[in-house]
């Protein structure tokens, strides 16, 4: 078994940082007009981002707001490093919603008040991000936009091999299974690809980990969650041709060029609503830079929800990211009007038409103009969100569910290598365990 220590940072460590940035005799951050924001990754395009930046600094003549772009595979360390430090805390921050707990219960992050989260949309937010922001009912991390995973397929492939649209998970494996050929995966799934995987544990009622009695359990040996992971593995084995160590990746390269070309090629994949602009037909935008067509060729391309074991909509895994202020915000009053900006109807209404699941549930009906937005609703409605337990951020950058999924995809048996995995993450959960590295 390999454990990922490179990357792995405890949460001990995390409020160690974070309490020796604000302890009781550290002065306070001067205060500053100029306030940064860390987006992360590129989902906020440049038009959300002048937006932001032009509103902001109209409503508050003489301030300036500053974006900074961070990425995903460095973004815990680079929170690690920041949060603590009154010189370089950023003061708003994206993170993702699985990462949200760990901070949030570090104390890295200013409490929303009462009033402010009522007046950023209270609870027409969405609930299930809020609650991954919140401590005891006390709300420091608010929902900034969410995406859903659904499933991208080859319409021309399928109506070829005769097979339908499934309405059932079991069909679902049976379907993708059907379309694998020689040269072709029905379904292009990494063997490590645990954030799409765990899909089939929650269609089969299981969890990762629950609270009991004021404590966080690990719970893939529970006889719901094994199931689930015993259907991935049968679905991974009959249908895809990725490697184990495989995370989820690109995938829209094997449906895009490779089903006529003789490359490796696949009928069908599972990923979040954005990986839309990454399929299609080759053209050119308006700067003549090549780009996809965002799958214009219905005839040839379609999406549909992943349904459950028995039918419905199958509650997959929601990605999406959180917003937050910084404890040590240089001016709390300007990242608060930041906040204001961000869950205004203008821009909830800009995250909608580009796609982006928005914060404000109010505005999700503008997403439902295509089979993409209706799609993308849909599956939001019935996902579901890693365990808010305290630890959570540690257990990502281990890669512990990478190797889990790994194991089983190489066709080990799935109830023992569940409670192997069990004794290794139940310690981690509340964030209080030893690194012991």
């Amino acid at each position: 078994m390999r454990l990922r220590r490179a990357l792995a940072a405890t949460t001990a460590v995390v409020l160690a940082t974070l309490t020796a940035g604000c302890g009781a005799g550290e002065a306070e951050p001067e205060v500053s007009d100029d306030i940064v924001l860390w987006l992360v990754g590129a989902d906020t395009g440049d038009e959300l981002r002048d937006h932001l930046v032009t509103t902001f600094e109209r409503r508050n003549p003489g301030a300036t707001l500053t974006i900074e772009e961070k990425q995903w595979p460095t973004l815990v360390d680079d929170l690690h490093r920041a949060l603590g430090d009154p010189s370089a805390t950023p003061d708003v921050v994206e993170l993702g919603n699985t990462q949200a707990p760990t901070f949030t219960h570090a104390g890295a992050f200013r409490e929303i008040s009462p009033a402010l989260y009522a007046d950023l949309g209270g609870d027409d937010l969405l609930p299930s991000f809020v609650e991954a922001g919140s401590v005891a009912g006390t709300v420091y991390a608010l929902p900034y936009y969410f995406g859903s995973r659904h499933v991208f397929y080859r319409k021309d492939v399928w109506r070829r091999a005769g097979v339908e649209v499934p309405e059932t998970l079991g069909e679902f494996g049976d379907a993708v299974t059907t379309l694998t050929t020689g040269s072709r995966a029905g379904f292009a799934l990494g063997g490590q690809d645990w954030r799409n995987g765990i899909s089939w544990v929650f269609a089969h009622g299981g969890d990762l980990a629950v609270e009991r009695d004021g404590s966080w359990v690990s719970t893939l040996s529970d006889p719901d969650t094994v199931a689930g992971l015993e259907a991935w593995q049968d679905v991974y084995r009959h249908a895809s041709f990725l490697p184990t160590t495989e995370v989820d990746t690109g995938y829209w390269e094997y449906l895009n060029d490779g089903v006529e070309s003789g490359v490796p090629a696949a009928a069908a994949m599972m990923a979040p609503s954005w990986a839309r602009w990454e399929m299609g037909d080759l053209v050119r935008d308006d700067q003549g830079v090549e780009v996809r067509d965002g799958m214009a060729d219905e005839d040839t391309w379609g999406v549909f929800a992943l349904p459950g074991v028995d039918g419905g909509v199958a509650p997959v895994f929601a990605g999406g990211s959180n917003l937050a202020i910084s404890s040590l915000t240089r001016n709390a009053a300007l990242s608060e009007d930041l906040l204001r900006v961000v869950y205004s109807d203008a821009y909830q209404t800009m995250l909608a038409e580009s796609g982006l699941g928005p914060a404000d549930t109010r505005f999700t009906d503008l997403m439902t103009d295509d089979v993409f937005g209706r799609t993308l609703v849909a599956t939001a409605e019935a996902s579901r969100l890693t365990p808010a337990a305290p630890g959570w951020a540690e257990i990502e950058s281990r890669g512990l569910y990478e190797d889990l999924f790994e194991e089983i995809a190489r066709g080990g048996d799935v109830a023992a290598v569940a409670r192997e995995y069990d004794a290794l993450i139940t310690p981690l959960l509340d964030g209080t365990a030893d690194d012991g590295a």
